[in-house]
């Protein structure tokens, strides 16, 4: 099997469970304007952004010389859960003769979940599966935390060009990675590297840190979401998104390490009942990031998506509740790049001017100006 998979966020994780089970891996590429424009070329008008984006990368990959997709189901009202039974339809009815080994919920369909499985496996025994799928997750943990450790120290690197390069080598080394030691390995040499780099980190009113929250695919991958977090990085502002990878996987797949129920808690007062998506889990973190005291929050909606309608139409009164600044961006294929940054621009203008009041207040009542 030529194996590819939605690219979504880095295609590190997916390329290397295949790669670990034997299989030839088409690497989606990063989707770019000419994804976006065969996506919608092929999809029905009226469908959601993310199901038209994600058949343009299928449809790159498949001129790569992919055979075979792999791709999860989803489950509740989103339809996320249609994505792969759509993308199927669209595809043959293109006369592309493409295998498809979609994975829903293992409640859902015991035996199927089971019999995709033992197609991916092939010869390998259940226990190496499992070593090989264990070692796919704790890279997803690894990377994550490399991650997030970039997008929070990003904005206090003077060389940017040096931090890119110094990712770059993180990145092939962790492309060699063979079994878990090696991630243990390749984590020591990538917060070595970045902790050496040169960092000046603000403190006080002059740090800004924005949480990004929506739905998954816009929030993870950077080619459709304009590169939010770096673009915030270069404003000087530190980021946390609402989706990672690795977290991703604990909710689905070792939900007794996840912490998702405490985090939709959370959003109790505003959404009662899970919608789809993750609209209730988006919610929740808005409100979790008040707590952990974040300045600002940037919601990503694209275009079709009812669960994260759902959760615009309520971020004016969280917003006042919370006495929180929450800009929405609507992304679609007509969206573009001038725009967000005019209005990213501005939004942290206002969080700066916002901080500093407050900063002032609190100094004039301390000092009984």
């Amino acid at each position: 099997m030529k194996i590819t998979f939605p690219h979504m966020g880095s295609p590190l994780i997916y390329t290397k469970l295949f790669e670990l089970l034997g299989h030839e891996v088409i690497v989606p590429p990063k989707p770019t304007q000419k994804t976006i424009n065969l996506g919608v070329k092929y999809s029905p008008e009226f469908a959601c952004f993310p199901l038209k984006v994600l058949l343009g990368t299928y449809l790159e990959a498949i001129e790569m010389g992919a055979d075979t997709i792999v791709s999860s189901g989803g489950n509740g009202p989103c339809r996320a859960g249609y994505y792969g039974e759509v993308h199927q339809r669209l595809i043959r009815n293109m006369g592309l003769d493409i295998d498809f080994i979609i994975f829903d919920e293992l409640k859902r369909d015991y035996k199927g979940f089971i019999n995709k499985l033992k197609k991916l496996k092939g010869q390998h025994s259940w226990f190496d599966l499992y070593k090989i799928v264990k070692t796919a997750y704790k890279m997803a943990v690894s990377t994550d935390k490399v991650k997030k450790f970039i997008e929070h120290k990003r904005p206090y690197i003077s060389d940017k060009k040096k931090l890119n390069k110094v990712k770059l080598a993180i990145e092939d080394q962790y492309r060699e990675i063979k079994t878990e030691q090696d991630i243990v390995r390749v984590e020591e040499y990538a917060f070595k590297i970045l902790k050496g780099l040169d960092i000046e980190e603000k403190t006080g009113a002059e740090k800004l840190k924005i949480g990004i929250v929506g739905e998954i695919y816009v929030v993870m991958e950077s080619g459709i979401n304009f590169n939010l977090a770096e673009l915030l990085n270069d404003f000087g502002v530190e980021v946390e998104m609402s989706h990672y990878i690795s977290e991703w996987i604990q909710e689905n797949l070792i939900p007794f390490v996840s912490h998702e129920k405490e985090i939709m808690k959370k959003a109790e007062d505003y959404i009662e009942t899970i919608i789809g998506g993750h609209a209730k889990q988006n919610v929740g973190h808005i409100v979790d990031y008040k707590e952990r005291g974040f300045d600002g929050i940037v919601h990503l909606k694209p275009f079709g998506c009812l669960p994260e309608l759902v959760t615009q139409s309520i971020l004016d009164k969280i917003s006042d509740d919370l006495d929180l600044p929450i800009l929405s961006l609507s992304i679609d294929e007509q969206m573009a790049t001038a725009n967000v940054m005019t209005r990213i621009e501005a939004f942290i203008d206002m969080i700066k001017q916002k901080k500093y009041k407050r900063s002032s207040d609190h100094e004039r009542h301390v000092f009984g100006y």
